[in-house]
């Protein structure tokens, strides 16, 4: 769109500059003066204009953070409690469960080779924030130094 005549006009002008003093927001000028937003901002800066110190802007109340527990935290955690011995874990109960019985809750550690007859997964309870029991976290969530150490 062409513009025929002087966009901005010395009426206008005055009406920019008495509506920023006031504290009008770009936007709430453009549509009084009949411009557009960023033709409104363009000519307040080359106007050089300011803000007076004395005009707050409108603060917009600030929400609390969010406190997300993250895969970290829970592996944290679990790493504090004392392992069971080797015995006792319970790594295998004999229940195997197929890829169709996962549900969201289910350790998802897989149980054999994918290939054989009687391959499944663990199936018991999931450490909420994980895909597997807490003994297969344990195994399959290990500190960086702990693998490198194993490694030697």
């Amino acid at each position: 769109m062409i513009a025929t005549g002087r966009t901005w006009t010395a009426e206008r002008l005055e009406q920019l500059k008495s509506r920023f003093d006031a504290g009008l927001s770009c936007g709430e000028i453009a549509r009084e003066i009949g411009v557009s937003r960023n033709a409104v901002i363009g000519k307040i800066n080359r106007l050089r204009l300011s803000r007076v110190q004395g005009v707050t802007t409108r603060q917009r109340p600030r929400k609390a953070p969010l406190r997300l527990v993250t895969q970290h935290d829970i592996l944290t955690a679990l790493r504090a409690q004392p392992p069971p011995p080797a015995e006792q874990a319970p790594i295998h109960h004999g229940f195997r469960c197929s890829l169709v019985e996962l549900g969201k809750g289910t350790c998802r550690w897989p149980i054999s080779d994918p290939g054989a007859r009687d391959f499944g997964f663990c199936g018991d309870k999931s450490v909420d924030g994980l895909p597997y029991c807490a003994a297969h976290a344990r195994i399959a969530y290990q500190p960086a130094a702990a693998q490198r150490s194993a490694r030697r």
